[in-house]
C-alpha cells in the first residue's frame, strides 16, 4: 500500500539545480533557496541530494556552512530539479520498502526528461538505500499527481490523470484500475476541478488539496470574486465538501489562502500554500514573501500538524519556475 506523507519516513531526496538547466538566469537565488530547505531537513532527517555537478555542490554546501553528516550525495546527469515527479514512488508491503520506478515524461513531453527517468536505476544500483526495485516505466505518474491517506484512498485529478499527453487513458476506470493495480488501492477520490494559472502539470493534486492525516484535507481556497481562480476553486471546495472517509464521515477541511497574484514576465505563477512538505516532526511550508498571507498560511496549517513545527521556507525563487517546495522535495517510508 502507499503510505502518506504523515506516516513514518526515513530520509528525503532533492535534486539539485545546475547551471545548465533554465535555472542559469537565477541559479544562485535558487542554490540559496535549496540551501535553505537543505538546512532544515538535515536538522530532522537524512538527506539524499542528486547532483550533476558534485564538487560544486559541495563547495555550495559548505559555503552556506551545512554540514555534510547527514546528507549523501550522488552524482548523477539531471535534467531538472523536480525530484516530486521523477523520484521514485514508495510503497511498503510488511517491512519491504517496494521502489516503484513509473515513466516522467516532462508533465507531458513539454520538457526533456531523458536523464530524469534514469535517476532511480542509478540510485537503486548505487545501494544508497534498500528496497525492492519495481519496473513500472509502461505507465507515466508523477509523485505530485497522486496524494494517499496511507488507508488505502488516492486523492486525484482528472485534468492530470487523464490527460491526453500522459497514457492516453479514457475514463475513470481505466485510471483506476491501474491505481488499485499497483498501489492496491481500495478508493480513488476525483477532483474535477484543480486549475491554477502558470501551472505546467497539468493540474497536480499537490498545489491544490493535500492530506493531512486520515480524516483531514487542507486545500487551497480563493475568496475573491475578482480573482481568476474564484469560479473553479469554489467548485473545487465544493467537491472537497462532498467527500467522507472511509467511515463515511465528512472530512475536516482546513482552508489555506491563496498568495495574491505573482508575474513573471507578465505570466502568472502557480503560486500555492498546499505545495507544503509534511516530514517526521515538522513541516517545511512555501512562502511568497506576503507576509499576512504567509504568517495565515502557517497558523492554519498548524491547526492540521499540532504535534509538529511548521517552518517557512521562501520560495519566491521556485515559483518563478512554476514549482515549489514539495515539487521539490520526495520523502521515503521508514520501513519499519
Amino acid at each position: 500500500m502507499l503510505p502518506a506523507e504523515f506516516d513514518p519516513q526515513s530520509f528525503i531526496q532533492l535534486t539539485w539545480p545546475h547551471r545548465h538547466t533554465d535555472w542559469a538566469p537565477i541559479y544562485d537565488e535558487v542554490i540559496e533557496c535549496y540551501c535553505a530547505m537543505t538546512r532544515a531537513i538535515i536538522k530532522r532527517q537524512p538527506l539524499i541530494i542528486v547532483t550533476q555537478e558534485f564538487e560544486e555542490t559541495v563547495a555550495q554546501l559548505k559555503r552556506h556552512r551545512i554540514r555534510l553528516d547527514n546528507i549523501s550525495l550522488f552524482p548523477c546527469p539531471t535534467n531538472d530539479t523536480w525530484a516530486r515527479d521523477h523520484a521514485f514512488i514508495t510503497c511498503l508491503h510488511g517491512k519491504k520498502r517496494i521502489l516503484m520506478d513509473f515513466q516522467f515524461n516532462g508533465w507531458g513531453l513539454k520538457f526533456p526528461a531523458n536523464y530524469d527517468n534514469q535517476i532511480n536505476q542509478k540510485l537503486f544500483q548505487s545501494r544508497l538505500f534498500t528496497g525492492i526495485y519495481t519496473d513500472c516505466r509502461d505507465f507515466v505518474l508523477e509523485g505530485g499527481s497522486i496524494e494517499s491517506d496511507g488507508s488505502g484512498t488516492i486523492l486525484t485529478t482528472t485534468s492530470c490523470l487523464l490527460a491526453p499527453n500522459r497514457n492516453g487513458l479514457n475514463s475513470k476506470e481505466e485510471a483506476e484500475h491501474r491505481l488499485r493495480q499497483y498501489f492496491a488501492a481500495e478508493r480513488i477520490l476525483w477532483l474535477d476541478h484543480s486549475w491554477l494559472a502558470g501551472d505546467d502539470t497539468d493540474g497536480h493534486i499537490d498545489t491544490v488539496a493535500r492530506f493531512c492525516s486520515p480524516d483531514t484535507i487542507a486545500y487551497v481556497q480563493c475568496t475573491d470574486p475578482a480573482d481568476e481562480h474564484y469560479e473553479e476553486l469554489q467548485a473545487m471546495e465544493n467537491e472537497l465538501k462532498q467527500f467522507t472517509t472511509l467511515d463515511d464521515t465528512p472530512y475536516r477541511l482546513i482552508p489555506l489562502p491563496l498568495p495574491r497574484p505573482i508575474y513573471d514576465e507578465g505570466e502568472r505563477l502557480p503560486a500555492t500554500y498546499a505545495n507544503f512538505l509534511i516530514m517526521n516532526t515538522a513541516v517545511l511550508l512555501p512562502t511568497y514573501g506576503q507576509p499576512d498571507l504567509d504568517i495565515l498560511a502557517v497558523q492554519r496549517l498548524k491547526t492540521a500538524f499540532p504535534d509538529r513545527d511548521i517552518i517557512p521556507i521562501d520560495c519566491q525563487v521556485l515559483i518563478r519556475q512554476h514549482g515549489s517546495l514539495h515539487c521539490s522535495t520526495m520523502q521515503y517510508p521508514s520501513q519499519y
